[in-house]
């Protein structure tokens, strides 16, 4: 089969791989209709994550078509049509049990490896390291499913694929970062970053009650659609300064609640952004921070900040003073996607929600390495890419 398949930093290659098959009694295989590249899956490209492996498929964001099943599943047959979660859970472990799926314990057979950098594993993930699990991911024509009798949640007929494709990461991760801002009738909600899970979080934060949301970033079609499709508010950072244009546009008193839905590859003007830079290549830090920063230091006190970008390692000069000092409340987390999809799909079928307007561009898994550059540099007004095979 051809899968896209990680070689270097900026070096991924459409290749003839092997077929995936059965290793499991719970396992399915899955051709793939629909799979799309992923904000986070540019750290890969980008060369931040540790663990990638010449040769890796990459792709946790994807759906299909059930085309083989192990003995030990017995809820999904061979034509279903499902989304797949990205975090990968076993479904009876002390998290799963708690609805905390992307702790799975019992799906990374690679923990020892995450503990190192961590502490403690999370769960297995699709295409995303063989730090964390070394699965092979969706942007492929086949790809094996583990735990397939509790992860995948199966498609009604009628509905088109660009509709559902986003219940398996950045719908319910949008979602997630909105709910845990535990947003009250009249809050004001800010959010960085309105690439696809922060177009996600500005649409689930008005969904569960806010008054005003408020776009960051600095790409005027991103801003443009957060405006148009949302009905936020919109600041790009630079052409102002953020604190100060949210103390204004608040009366003072801060947001509510702040999203951080841009994570480890946040840009800055000036010499902010020049000191992340030159501390990252050095590896004085992992991560570049700035949006992570900013949220703290402008939510009102005893506001809440949510972070749902993605972040790998180590940070520097975050203003932990402020959020301790302030009674700030941090959440964050890989989302527990299997929580949120049967919700979601409701909400989808009930057209309060239709997640296919963040999709700017299809294109075919051949052109999969055009498709991340093109992503990476913003060119063409790309928000959101979807491969089909």
């Amino acid at each position: 089969m051809k899968a896209n398949c990680w070689f270097d930093t900026h070096d991924i290659r459409v290749e003839e791989v092997p077929d995936p098959s059965i290793v499991n009694p719970r396992d399915a295989i899955v051709r793939i209709t629909s799979a799309a590249i992923c904000g986070s899956d540019l750290h890969l490209y980008n060369g931040y994550v540790p663990t990638m492996k010449k040769g890796d498929i990459l792709g946790h964001e994807f759906m299909g078509e059930v085309v083989e099943v192990g003995s030990g599943v017995k809820d999904l047959r061979v034509g279903d049509r499902v989304v797949v979660p990205f975090p990968i859970s076993c479904g009876n472990c002390f998290f799963c049990k708690k609805q905390l799926f992307s702790l799975c314990e019992n799906s990374n057979p690679n923990a020892w490896m995450a503990e190192k950098m961590w502490g403690h594993s999370p769960a297995g993930i699709y295409g995303y390291s063989h730090m964390l699990g070394g699965y092979p991911g969706g942007q492929a024509e086949y790809v094996r499913v583990p735990f397939a009798d509790v992860n995948p949640i199966k498609i009604p007929a009628g509905i088109p694929d660009d509709q559902v494709l986003f219940l398996g990461d950045i719908l319910p991760t949008g979602y997630m970062a909105a709910e845990n801002c535990d947003i009250e009738p009249g809050d004001t909600v800010a959010v960085w970053g309105c690439g696809p899970v922060g177009q996600f979080a500005i649409k689930s934060a008005f969904l569960l009650g806010a008054d005003r949301v408020i776009g960051i970033d600095r790409f005027p079609e991103r801003l443009g659609m957060a405006q148009k499709r949302s009905g936020a508010e919109t600041i790009n950072y630079e052409e102002v300064d953020v604190y100060e244009t949210l103390d204004e546009m608040t009366g003072g008193l801060g947001p509510d609640a702040c999203i951080d839905a841009v994570g480890m590859e946040a840009h800055a003007p000036g010499l902010v952004g020049a000191y992340d830079r030159v501390k990252q290549a050095a590896m004085l830090e992992t991560d570049r921070p700035h949006a992570l920063r900013q949220a703290i230091m402008a939510c009102r006190n005893g506001g809440t900040v949510s972070v749902a970008g993605v972040y790998g390692g180590f940070i520097d000069k975050v203003p932990f003073g402020s959020l301790m000092n302030r009674s700030l409340t941090l959440r964050s987390g890989q989302t527990h996607v299997q929580r949120y999809m049967r919700p979601l799909l409701e909400r989808i079928q009930k057209n309060e929600i239709d997640p296919s307007f963040i999709i700017t561009h299809h294109m075919a898994l051949d052109d999969a390495p055009e498709g991340y550059d093109m992503f990476l540099k913003k060119e063409d007004a790309c928000v959101k890419v979807v491969l089909n095979p």
